[in-house]
């Protein structure tokens, strides 16, 4: 039987239902609970969080994949109260946001040390909470290219999707050739990596997203809901249609069965004020609703979030 592993133990596949493929309880940079100003203490953050998780439960949400990874915030322990009081499967990660979001202690790690934790917080657990990480995240560190620390992560990376079956997810897709050209090295199948945030708009005109399928690969569409029509947009905004087009086309090449879409919401973001008016309901509040409106069938809604995510996330061995 196909499974998924979830703070709360494996689950069938077939119980993911709706996913949000890329999103975040809390993310914070390493240091962040230093900050007097926008640090939240554990009680702040849970009456922020659940509310929007039982809503997200209420329109049908199933799975909300946390991919805040080692350094920002990340706590199981929080996240398995979370699910036990919501009912939405939620899904840890291993791996880091980016080489630049890891500890000092990181940058001398080699590929070798990597790939062990990756695998032990896979296949034993993170922590000592006994719940097993599904996904892995690696990501570009700022600057647009991969750094040392970077390459060594996605090899890394690479060498634990390989031994444990689960997939790995990435913090932007720019820079994708070097990336493909690693996980080629290692003998991974582009199929179980998914290219994040080709959609920002930061990066969305330097990122081949047609190209990263082409090759194989996945391509994600996962930070729809942060638009320049907010009070307050965030740096990475990009006009609503602009982005829902720039999708809308990716699809229309034949991709399909490649994409993947999400919102990046942070639930309670860590030690900075997250972005006014945006949360992980976006999926059911706007973003389903303009996919329709354009046209999308109810067969391709769910081949978007409840077929494509559970191929993706299921650990294959």
């Amino acid at each position: 039987m196909s499974r998924v592993n979830t703070v709360l133990g494996s689950i069938p596949t077939e119980e993911l239902g709706i996913v949000a493929v890329h999103e975040h309880i809390g993310y914070g940079m390493p240091g962040s609970e230093l900050d007097t100003r926008w640090w939240k203490t554990p009680e702040e953050r849970y009456q922020e969080t659940v509310p929007k998780l039982r809503k997200f439960h209420e329109y049908g949400g199933g799975t909300f994949v946390d991919v805040t990874g080692i350094c920002n915030g990340r706590d199981i322990d929080y996240y398995k109260s979370l699910s036990a009081k919501t009912g939405v499967h939620i899904v840890a990660c291993t791996g880091f946001v980016g080489g630049d979001t890891a500890l000092p202690f990181f940058e001398r790690a080699s590929v070798d040390y990597l790939t062990k934790q990756f695998i032990h917080e896979i296949t034993v657990g993170i922590g000592n909470t006994g719940s097993r990480a599904g996904v892995i995240k690696v990501g570009v560190s700022r600057g647009g290219k991969m750094t040392d620390l970077d390459k060594r992560i996605y090899r890394a990376a690479a060498r634990a999707a390989l031994e444990t079956g689960v997939p790995i997810l990435t913090h932007l897709a720019i820079d994708a050739e070097n990336a493909i050209a690693i996980f080629t090295e290692e003998g991974l199948p582009l199929h179980r990596v998914l290219f994040g945030h080709a959609d920002d708009g930061v990066n969305a005109s330097k990122t081949r997203d047609r190209w990263i399928a082409e090759q194989g690969g996945r391509v994600g569409f996962d930070t729809f809901g942060y638009e320049t029509e907010l009070e307050d947009p965030p740096f990475w905004a990009r006009p609503r249609k602009e982005r829902l087009d720039h999708f809308l086309g990716f699809l229309a090449a034949g991709h399909l069965d490649q994409a993947l879409a999400g919102v990046d919401a942070n639930c309670s973001p860590l030690g900075w004020p997250g972005v006014k008016g945006h949360t992980c309901n976006y999926l059911f509040e706007d973003l389903i609703p303009d996919l329709r409106e354009a046209g999308l069938d109810e067969a391709t809604i769910t081949t978007l979030f409840v077929e494509n995510p559970a191929d993706f996330l299921t650990i294959q061995t």
